[in-house]
């Protein structure tokens, strides 16, 4: 039976923030697969019983593989406000990432230049400002080992198109499926372990500060991290330390 699309993770009358399935198109695209957007349009006009088009437009994306935290606004003024949040990078994200080799350090930061190739829609990273590039930094720190992977979790600060997958290749540990990015197999379901895992923001309407987790998806090899997962939802200070 096939995963759902997404589980619901919070909702409101400005926001819905669901748990995207790996596999799920966030938008359109040339292959014309239904999306997630689709999807959560369908949800809205079904529990709202709304007749006509609804307004649901997503604040950012994850890659089609990726699963995790996806954010739509449910009205003009949440998605105006929440786009500005995204900008401002006053959205605090917690990716986890699965890789084959060890990290060369505990705790880094990387910082590249990406260049993205719209053709064969694949990001190359630089160590120099090359040109049309865009600089890309993110923090990461090792977790933990299980069954000859690691944990790495990652904190991006900028938001680039790939910035995750190629950042991590470049150090020499492409994510766990990612065969884009030089992983030496695919994972079956076509997935990769990156899973978009927290999401700290203050409501940009109600002003309140909000604690968002995805659950890591329902298959053993992601399950077993678990345990490495000692930060609890209870969390207060997950917008200023690591897991662990």
């Amino acid at each position: 039976m096939r995963t759902k699309p997404f589980s619901v993770v919070y909702e409101d009358n400005h926001l819905l923030v669901v748990n995207k399935a790996a596999g799920i198109l966030v938008q359109g695209d040339k292959t014309k697969d239904k999306t997630l957007t689709d999807y959560c349009k369908e949800y809205i006009a079904e529990k709202y019983n709304k007749p006509g088009a609804v307004f649901l437009h997503p604040v950012h994306r994850l890659d089609r593989p990726v699963s995790g935290l996806v954010v739509f606004a449910r009205t003009s003024k949440g998605l105006e406000r929440m786009m500005e949040l995204f900008r401002k990078r006053d959205i605090h994200k917690v990716y986890w990432a699965v890789v084959k080799k060890r990290t060369p350090e505990e705790m880094g930061k990387l910082t590249h230049w990406l260049v993205k190739d719209e053709v064969k829609n694949v990001v190359s990273a630089h160590e120099k400002e090359v040109p049309g590039s865009q600089k890309a930094e993110l923090n990461y720190k090792r977790l933990g080992k299980l069954n000859d992977h690691w944990l790495v979790e990652v904190r991006p600060i900028s938001g680039r198109p790939h910035q995750i997958r190629v950042q991590l290749a470049s150090m020499g540990c492409p994510i766990r499926g990612d065969l884009k990015y030089g992983f030496h197999k695919p994972n079956t379901d076509a997935s990769i372990n990156l899973h978009a895992f927290y999401l700290v923001f203050v409501h940009p309407i109600k002003k309140e500060k909000l604690y968002l987790r995805a659950a890591l998806p329902e298959e053993p090899f992601w399950e077993q991290y678990l345990e490495l997962e000692p930060v609890k939802a209870k969390d207060q200070h997950l917008d200023n330390t690591f897991s662990g």
